[in-house]
């Protein structure tokens, strides 16, 4: 009696593996896979410059994107959308994104206090959920360069300045030469007739 049991126990024991490996295969054709790539994680911009966070993700269901900024200054919702819906920018950020279908976002206008960390998640309906970061670091125009700018502009403007100088002195001192060789030869000339009329 005990080994037509034992035979029964072997044989559940194989269809519960069968079946828990068909319970697995099934599991992960389900609908969830999610990937998120972030093709450039730092960025460098100037004051009053646009910056494109560009990220791609690729999500077999129906995907949520977030994104938010965290610096010193604390941390602040940017935009929050499902694809194929209406993105919703929060107000300190409604004029200056844009979104895009693929997850990215284009920040207009920066200013020091964007400079930080910009965190992407990109959340799939069965809950799956993939994350990126940004690094933006914006930067001043340096009063020097400006300096360095106006100076050269200065010395371009004096170099030009002495040239149309000189050019006009040339013109002139040309235009005098023309005169005092005119007038030369109006005088032998003259001289010429005279001693012709003498001559006669």
């Amino acid at each position: 009696l005990m080994r037509p049991l034992q035979g029964c126990r072997g044989r559940g024991v194989v269809v519960g593996t069968v079946t828990l490996c068909l319970a697995a295969g099934w599991a992960l054709q389900i609908p969830g896979g999610i990937s998120l790539v972030v093709p450039q994680p730092n960025i460098n911009a100037t004051v009053a410059q646009n910056i494109l966070l560009s990220v791609e993700y690729t999500c077999q269901g129906v995907a949520t994107i977030e994104w938010k900024h965290v610096s010193s200054w604390g941390t602040t919702s940017i935009a929050e959308w499902r694809s194929g819906n209406d993105v919703n920018i929060s107000t300190v950020y409604k004029d200056r994104v844009t979104a895009f279908e693929n997850g990215s976002i284009q920040l207009r206008n920066v200013g020091m206090r964007d400079a930080g960390y910009y965190f992407v998640t990109v959340t799939e309906e069965h809950g799956t959920n993939a994350y990126g970061t940004i690094i933006v670091n914006v930067y001043e125009i340096i009063y020097e360069d400006l300096h360095f700018l106006a100076v050269l502009i200065a010395f371009l403007a004096a170099v030009s300045a002495i040239l149309i100088c000189f050019m006009w002195l040339c013109n002139k001192s040309l235009h005098v030469f023309q005169k005092k060789t005119t007038h030369k030869l109006t005088a032998s000339t003259t001289e010429e007739i005279e001693l012709e009329t003498i001559e006669c």
